[in-house]
């Protein structure tokens, strides 16, 4: 249905979909950087939600169609594979839309590249990119993918190589673009009281928008209210 693309980051293919062959012009793209453990392909709905709006989805190395190189799986390992694929997609100006921890990667490449950014979506994970245990590893595939069958989604070496490898970095730049906060009320939210005050100390342009019935997987639990609170978002940026 999409368009199936590939960028190249420094060797490293990118798997990307793309509904431009769907889109029109009269909206700004966006670019969806997904969670650890997810895909590009888990996205299309929303894609499809968006249209005519073109819309974006990658997924990074050691995630569903694109490579799995052995080493280089720190923050800015993903942000180049974000870069590479708004360079493949000729991208000028956009928004850029993060879940979980691809909000990491989503507000890494804000940090030097705001002027291109017409708004930031972050959904449910603090402004940092922490730092893994071993022991979140070993936990993660043994009990969360295995478990859930996400262990085809995802490579076992990359769980491995994002804990060894990955360095806590506090997101912290102030930029002035708007940025839209979601994230879950219930226990589970990845978004604390404190890490919302720190948005809200980060950005100057900001609006938070809470689910009740949710705590991190908010597509789960509230979809048709979490898509529309985009759609709504993005399509108030156009209009201004």
């Amino acid at each position: 249905m999409y368009l199936s693309g590939i960028a190249v980051n420094q060797g490293v293919n990118i798997h990307y979909l793309d509904s431009i062959q769907l889109s029109d012009h009269q909206s700004a793209p966006i670019i969806i950087c997904p969670g650890l453990s997810e895909t590009a392909e888990e996205y299309e709905d929303l894609l499809t939600y968006l249209l005519p709006r073109r819309g974006i989805a990658l997924s990074f190395r050691g995630r569903g169609r694109s490579d799995t190189p052995l080493t280089n799986y720190d923050l800015i390992d993903h942000i180049g594979d974000l870069e590479a694929v708004i360079k493949e997609s000729e991208l000028k100006r956009f928004h850029l839309y993060g879940n979980s921890r691809g909000v990491s990667y989503a507000l890494g490449y804000a940090q030097d590249n705001q002027e291109r950014l017409l708004s930031l979506v972050v959904q449910d994970y603090p402004a940092e990119h922490k730092q893994m245990t071993a022991e979140w590893a070993e936990d993660y595939f043994d009990n969360y993918l295995l478990p859930t069958g996400r262990n085809k989604l995802i490579r076992q070496q990359t769980v491995k190589s994002i804990q060894r490898e990955s360095t806590a970095v506090q997101l912290s730049k102030k930029l002035g673009l708007p940025i839209l906060v979601i994230r879950g009320l219930l226990e589970g939210s990845l978004i604390s009281d404190t890490d919302l005050l720190n948005y809200r100390n980060y950005f100057r342009n900001l609006m938070v928008c809470e689910f009740a019935q949710s705590c991190h997987n908010i597509h789960m639990t509230e979809k048709d209210e979490l898509y529309s609170t985009i759609k709504r978002y993005l399509d108030g940026i156009d209009q201004t």
